[in-house]
């Protein structure tokens, strides 16, 4: 088991510090977007998808496990059971992308998924759909964004956000965000791939501090949801774009 972590010098390790408390405090502040808001920035200390998304994922599911501990009674499971005939088969799909694809196909599709997100969240659109198969689709594209990167919650979240009551809506993404994780680092073990859980744990603590500071401005970040989206938006245009330039350079 390695820790690449011990490759870093201080400037990087406090940056990953940082980011992983922006991570903790945007997963358990929005319910969502934790991974879209984060990996991009991650990948400019480190361009390798495949160590940066485990820990995530590890992250992910000690987060979520341990905020449904008393919530998980306030699920729509109804709707849950639903989404997921579309999204658990593309996230598969997505998994299998992300194990064989090039790298600097990942990082190209991650920072283009990223930029899409940064673009309609400062021009303050929202991705909306009247029909069932567009809801449907829109399920299934984001669940083979998740399976490729984790970064698919926007897509899912816009046709949750219609369907699922408020005051359950995040606790019933904390559950489908633990299902496609489970799905991810299950695979990994299958493959033989490394789960940097070394560097997971000894990120956890502070991981730790955003997700509490998180839940504690929960309600707040709703209030003022579309100014926090537009100034977030505006600054993941710049980081996606510098990310896209990098790539092709």
């Amino acid at each position: 088991m390695t820790n690449i972590l011990a490759d870093f010098n201080a400037t990087q390790l406090f940056l990953v510090g940082l980011l992983f408390i922006w991570t903790g405090f945007v997963r358990s502040g929005l319910g969502f977007g934790g991974a879209a808001l984060g990996l991009p920035l991650m990948l400019f200390l480190y361009n390798q998808p495949l160590f940066w998304l485990p820990i995530i994922g590890t992250h992910l599911l000690f987060f979520s496990a341990l905020t449904l501990r008393t919530r998980i009674d306030n699920v729509d499971w109804v709707y849950l059971r639903h989404a997921s005939l579309f999204i658990i088969p593309t996230t598969l799909i997505g998994v299998f992308g992300l194990i064989t694809l090039p790298t600097e196909w990942l990082l190209i599709f991650i920072y283009a998924v990223a930029l899409g997100y940064g673009l309609m969240w400062a021009l303050n659109l929202s991705i909306s759909s009247e029909k069932n198969w567009s809801d449907r689709l829109l399920l299934a594209l984001g669940g083979y964004v998740a399976g490729t990167s984790l970064t698919g919650g926007p897509l899912m979240v816009a046709v949750a956000m219609k369907n699922v009551a408020p005051d359950q809506l995040r606790n019933t993404l904390y559950v489908l965000w633990f299902t496609l994780v489970t799905i991810k680092m299950s695979t990994f073990v299958v493959l033989g791939l490394e789960l940097h859980l070394l560097t997971a744990l000894t990120l956890l603590p502070i991981a730790a501090i955003g997700h509490m500071t998180g839940l504690k401005f929960h309600d707040v970040i709703l209030e003022n949801d579309q100014r926090y989206k537009q100034v977030i938006g505006g600054i993941l245009v710049l980081i996606s774009g510098l990310g896209l330039a990098n790539v092709w350079t």
